[in-house]
């Protein structure tokens, strides 16, 4: 059995999985019924998700702890990551002599038809940043693929001229023609496969399913518009 292998050296890179990490059997995790048969296999359980957004968290506090941060939440794949990153923050500065004062704004990206990207991005929410300027930013977004719509979007808040912008990327797909744009902070660097859970969707599907899984062809099929 492939194993998952753990990279310790820089931050950036998280954890990876292998190509051929065959993942976990669906039988072994609670998961809703409603998705019986949509699903090939668990690729991360939600408790290493939990365990790994708590590591993220205390590196985020070791680079910014004690400054001021604006969290863009990339909606709406990013939601829950985001949320839990920033629960675990709190905690963090509840408990120690460092804080960081947070605010936190909501943009929402689209540019997925059924499992394709396409070339027409939507940026909703981020018409006037204005607020930014001056500002230390961290944008929080749940996957990055090939790497351009992170660039878009990049490109787009520093046209607002914030002091410091730094991306935490809960998922980073390895996919060929990928752009030099990796988040500064990986929670996983997973195979080109398409998944689901955690708040990733498929048409608005399975943004309900705790762990994080790849969907299968039939479930493909089923929710396909």
């Amino acid at each position: 059995m492939a194993e998952v292998v753990v990279q310790a050296d820089r931050r950036s890179e998280g954890i990876l999985i292998n190509d051929d990490w065959p993942g976990y059997r669906l039988d072994l995790f609670n998961y809703p019924a409603h998705y019986s048969g949509d699903l090939d296999y668990v690729i991360i359980p939600h408790g290493v998700i939990m365990d790994r957004t708590e590591r993220l968290a205390r590196n985020i506090m070791d680079d910014l702890g004690d400054h001021d941060i604006v969290v863009l939440c990339v909606l709406k794949g990013g939601y829950q990551f985001c949320a839990d990153l920033v629960e675990r923050i709190k905690a963090l500065s509840r408990n120690s002599n460092r804080t960081i004062p947070m605010r936190v704004h909501f943009i929402r990206l689209r540019s997925y038809l059924n499992d394709q990207s396409t070339e027409d991005l939507h940026i909703l929410g981020a018409e006037d940043l204005s607020f930014l300027a001056g500002k230390n930013v961290l944008i929080v977004e749940g996957i990055v693929g090939t790497g351009k719509t992170m660039e878009t979007l990049l490109k787009h808040v520093e046209a607002f001229r914030p002091k410091l912008i730094k991306v935490a990327g809960l998922l980073v797909k390895r996919v060929q023609h990928s752009l030099a744009c990796v988040p500064d902070y990986v929670g996983f660097e997973i195979p080109n496969r398409f998944v689901v859970g955690y708040a990733l969707d498929y048409n608005e599907y399975f943004r309900d399913l705790n762990h994080i899984c790849v969907i299968s062809e039939s479930g493909k099929k089923k929710y396909k518009v």
